[in-house]
């Protein structure tokens, strides 16, 4: 499992005593953890969600099922054991996936070197907004 499906993990035990669960529910409680900023509007990929699923059957013996509602959104339940999508709704949520934001391995990298690094220089903010003049060239040449 790489980080962005263990933290999805993480984010589905802490919220077990749900009974159902969006996609976008659990987004936000790894940005939480995460203290990550940005992509408030983010999704999880299809994929990531499912091997995190199956992880938590095989290890925590913690059992959900994997739906997806008609706006192609990501329903995560409680059951009796651990179910991915039909074909149908998979090629359906894949292909949906190519035109969301979705938050990737790389943003939980980035968080957590944030977290490593906090005691360095804070980031500065550019305070100045600096506007080009497009007519000072034809002030000049008249």
């Amino acid at each position: 499992m790489n980080q962005i499906q263990e933290e999805i993990a993480k984010a589905l035990e802490q919220l077990a005593g749900k009974t159902l669960l969006t996609e976008a529910a659990v987004a936000k409680k790894i940005r939480e953890n995460l203290k990550l900023e940005g992509k408030n509007k983010a999704g999880l990929s299809f994929h990531d969600i499912e091997e995190a699923v199956f992880y938590l059957e095989e290890n925590k013996s913690l059992h959900y099922t994997v739906h997806l509602n008609s706006a192609n959104d990501i329903l995560i339940k409680p059951g009796e054991a651990a179910a991915g999508l039909e074909s149908d709704a998979r090629k359906r949520r894949l292909s949906s996936e190519k035109a969301m934001t979705v938050l990737t391995n790389s943003d939980v990298k980035h968080a957590l070197d944030n977290k490593k690094s906090s005691g360095t220089k804070p980031h500065k903010k550019r305070t100045e907004k600096k506007r080009m003049n497009v007519n000072a060239s034809w002030d000049e040449w008249e």
